[in-house]
């Protein structure tokens, strides 16, 4: 891969990783909840399901995806699902001031849920699957370009999850304050119900 060419990934990368979605919304609630070493945890989850959809593309199963109007139907079904249903947890949650030795304990199923709210997100396989092919060169090794291209995403996407994370950290002495801790609750509950909406009514 040329650097030109990397360059050119690289801008696109980050447009795509500026962009507000389900991992940003899951990265400032976490960050906001829990603290910023929690949400790198969520973060993790986030890039593992990144990579995982770029296997799937350097395998060529998001072209099958693309044009499988059952499997991409399920798939969204699935994402739409959970993210709905994590906004109405977080929507009913008890308004609990942040106690870290409580959190410490939740903070085990913050990787999956990271790696859940990317995979279960056809769109973002298939938007894969339309970008990537134009950074690949045939003429040169294949593996090493995807290689070179899944350290660029995961490097660009951790370092802005991380950006949201940490701003919304900033906020985190409100929590101590039980009308901002439902009022919270409330906000992102409605961001992953809207995300989830969002992502059901949405077509390729």
């Amino acid at each position: 891969m040329s650097l030109s060419l990397w360059i050119a990934f690289l801008v696109a990368a980050i447009v795509i990783a500026v962009s507000p979605g389900p991992g940003a919304v899951l990265s400032m609630a976490t960050g906001l909840r829990h603290g910023y070493g929690s949400a790198l945890r969520a973060i993790c989850g986030l890039e593992l399901a990144l990579l995982l959809q770029l296997g799937v593309v350097a395998l060529g199963l998001g072209a099958v995806l693309a044009t499988s109007a059952t499997a991409f139907v399920v798939l969204k079904i699935a994402g739409a699902a959970y993210l709905v249903w994590l906004g109405v947890q977080k929507w009913r949650a008890r308004p609990e001031a942040v106690d870290d030795a409580a959190a410490q304990q939740r903070r085990g199923g913050l990787v999956l849920q990271g790696l859940l709210v990317n995979l279960t997100n056809p769109k973002a396989i298939i938007f894969m699957a339309a970008l990537v092919p134009q950074f690949i060169n045939p003429r040169e090794p294949q593996l090493l370009q995807f290689v070179i291209i899944g350290a660029t995403m995961v490097a660009v996407d951790t370092v802005v999850m991380s950006c949201y994370a940490g701003l919304a950290t900033r906020f985190r002495p409100l929590l101590r304050n039980p009308r901002a801790l439902r009022l919270q609750n409330r906000v992102f509950g409605g961001l992953f119900v809207g995300a989830g909406a969002a992502l059901a009514v949405s077509s390729k």
